[in-house]
């Protein structure tokens, strides 16, 4: 049993996305903070930061490195983050010689923000692929269907006749523009976090600058001027097009379920959930947990804007807010586009 819908023993049939769901499990969480900490020691090393023996050791000893997960998560109750605990288990791995030199000029929040950086750059990936797919199921569509004539309705009551295609594109044309927006909203996001204690880069004197350089190139992120520890409109800004997203596929899923309807019968759906009680219907699972998902990212997003307020140069609240929030988001917008790729080869407008 679990307390999320999406990891849950049957719920995430419906509501949950394996692909999306494993980029924020412990596992990869963990071996992207270790793909920080290697590049870093190579970058370091590098720039003469520190021996270059140093950096070979350390990229040699982690690349077989697996964490005691149970120890981490008894460090993470203490510490209120898993870093001084994995990187002093990175330490003890590396060994006496050179163990010193890992995680050297870095702090918490670079480690665990950059493994965020590299994670949702991945997912940006996924959500192009399934959101061009879509896109296509929808042109699909309207050159079959477009010019079948429907009801407009307007404040639920019926208008005026429309074409088919009339609806269609107001289900496609906001998906098209998300699809346009969503290299801007991945370029907040896939940012090296880079500054030690207190975004200074005290530790590396004059190559701080050259370092974070080599890191971001190692990693494939942007090297930002400075790092960007208490500015969260990056991932603010992405949560608010994760939510757009399914907000848009929300629309979609609220017009089919209600021209699916049987008083209505403007589409119809060739497949659909059944029910315990009257085996006769076909009910709309797939449009309403568009509706539900667009509904549940709506209120999360919210939070994630209550995330910005960072006291400070850090803010462990606003950040554990982050921890809590986005990875929902993600899933859910993840299986809101499988869940529209899956509907949408059941929709067919009826001619009359």
């Amino acid at each position: 049993m679990s307390a999320a819908p999406f990891d849950h023993p049957f719920l995430s049939g419906l509501l949950g996305d394996e692909e999306v769901s494993a980029l924020f499990s412990a596992q990869a969480d963990v071996q992207a903070m270790i793909s920080f900490e290697v590049a870093l020691a190579a970058a370091e090393a590098e720039a003469g930061v520190i021996p270059a023996e140093a950096g070979n050791a350390i990229g040699d000893a982690l690349s077989q490195f697996v964490p005691d997960m149970d120890a981490l998560r008894v460090g993470t109750a203490r510490d209120g983050v898993v870093i001084p605990s994995l990187v002093a288990m990175m330490r003890k791995a590396v060994g006496d010689t050179f163990g010193s030199k890992v995680h050297f000029g870095a702090t918490s929040q670079d480690v665990i923000d950059t493994s965020l950086a590299l994670r949702l750059k991945a997912l940006s990936s996924v959500l192009s692929s399934r959101l061009n797919a879509v896109i296509k199921l929808l042109e699909e569509i309207e050159a079959r269907d477009g010019s079948i004539e429907t009801m407009g309705h307007t404040r639920m009551q019926a208008a005026i006749p429309v074409p088919a295609a009339r609806k269609i594109a107001s289900w496609k044309d906001p998906l098209v523009r998300l699809r346009d927006k969503l290299d801007e909203a991945t370029r907040g996001v896939a940012v090296l976090s880079f500054g030690g204690a207190a975004g200074t880069l005290e530790k590396l004197g004059d190559e701080g600058a050259e370092v974070s350089r080599l890191l971001a190139q190692r990693l494939g992120l942007e090297a930002p001027e400075r790092a960007r520890h208490s500015e969260r409109d990056g991932v603010a800004g992405f949560a608010s097009y994760l939510s757009l997203l399914t907000g848009s596929l929300g629309k979609m899923g609220q017009d089919i379920a209600l021209l699916a309807q049987n008083e209505v019968a403007e589409i119809k759906l060739a497949a659909g959930g059944g029910s315990s009680a009257m085996p006769h219907k076909v009910n709309p699972v797939g449009a309403e947990t568009l509706v539900a998902l667009a509904r549940f990212n709506a209120t999360l997003v919210a939070g994630m804007h209550q995330s910005l307020v960072h006291e400070n140069e850090r803010s462990g609240a606003a950040w554990t807010l982050e921890w809590m929030l986005l990875p929902q988001m993600a899933v859910g917008t993840a299986a809101s586009l499988r869940t529209a790729a899956t509907l949408l080869p059941a929709v067919a407008f009826n001619r009359k």
